[in-house]
């Protein structure tokens, strides 16, 4: 199994929809094959000091993959090529971890 953390960061004020546009893919996600977990977040505040902010204008994709293999498959699978056209307008940057368990 592997996980993924992708950060994405909407340009400003352009979030809301990012949001929504990210949820309404997500069942697609889901049924993929391999697909364990597929969902965003957001900053929730909490008095914990080293917590760090991702800020108002980004979320965090959660994923988990059965394989790297899986979600190579995903990446290219034609709903997530046709969503990352219609969204790059709208997106100012990413960053992405590919982590396995230790």
């Amino acid at each position: 199994m592997i996980h993924v953390i992708a950060t994405i960061t909407a340009q400003p004020g352009k979030r809301d929809e990012l949001l929504k546009r990210f949820r309404d893919l997500v069942p697609q996600v889901q049924a993929e094959q391999g697909c364990i977990e597929y969902g965003a977040t957001v900053d929730v505040a909490t008095q914990l000091p080293p917590q760090q902010l991702v800020g108002d204008d980004a979320f965090v994709v959660v994923e988990k993959w059965d394989s790297v293999e899986a979600l190579q498959a995903h990446l290219m699978a034609p709903h997530m090529l046709e969503y990352r056209a219609e969204v790059k307008d709208l997106i100012a940057g990413t960053s992405l971890l590919v982590l396995e368990p230790a």
